[in-house]
């Protein structure tokens, strides 16, 4: 009877854990992206649903900083030839929790750096960016029609070499969106 017991309990944590496991492997959800002409250029206008894999989090509270790129690409449909690529972009996003002051930092490079007390807060500045301005103004042919390609991920090329390994075995050391297309016609 023990040793029945004993399977049933193993097969209900494998059913938790596979479950935990899908929960995880959700990744990010691009809920909102758009293309907005403004007087310096064309901005990107998009919303990320996301949450840390347990695994992450815990990476996190140790003092590991995450990574996460957006990349965008427009291009311009030709019928004769390959796709003319216009707009080609990466912006990196830098998470990372200070063991000192206890507090969140998030770093968009090359630009702006906060701290927030809670990883709920610093979260939100990844989840809702500033409209990135993504090419100038005189960059896209007014009234044409661009395919614009749209992906954000948590980049392990930045992970410490360790954790870059075993990234690849370890689904909870991965988060990633489906590439979002949608089109844009430029003003």
């Amino acid at each position: 009877m023990t040793a029945r017991f004993f399977r049933l309990l193993v097969c209900q944590l494998l059913l938790v854990f596979a479950c935990a496991t899908a929960h995880a492997a959700e990744g990010i959800e691009i809920t909102r992206a758009g293309i907005e002409a403004s007087d310096d250029g064309y901005r990107l206008n998009a919303t990320y649903s996301f949450d840390l894999t347990p695994g992450l989090e815990q990476a996190v509270m140790h003092g590991v900083p995450l990574y996460f790129t957006t990349e965008i690409e427009l291009t311009r449909p030709r019928w004769w030839w390959y796709d003319d690529k216009a707009v080609s972009k990466r912006r990196t996003v830098r998470l990372h929790y200070d063991l000192l002051t206890r507090q969140y930092t998030v770093l968009v490079v090359g630009s702006i750096q906060q701290s927030y007390p809670t990883l709920d807060e610093a979260l939100f500045l990844i989840r809702r960016p500033n409209r990135w301005l993504i090419a100038p103004k005189g960059e896209l042919k007014p009234g044409e029609t661009y395919n614009v390609t749209l992906r954000m991920f948590m980049d392990r090329d930045y992970l410490q070499k360790p954790l870059q390994v075993d990234a690849f075995n370890n689904s909870d050391l991965r988060l990633a969106s489906h590439k979002k297309t949608f089109t844009y016609r430029a003003e």
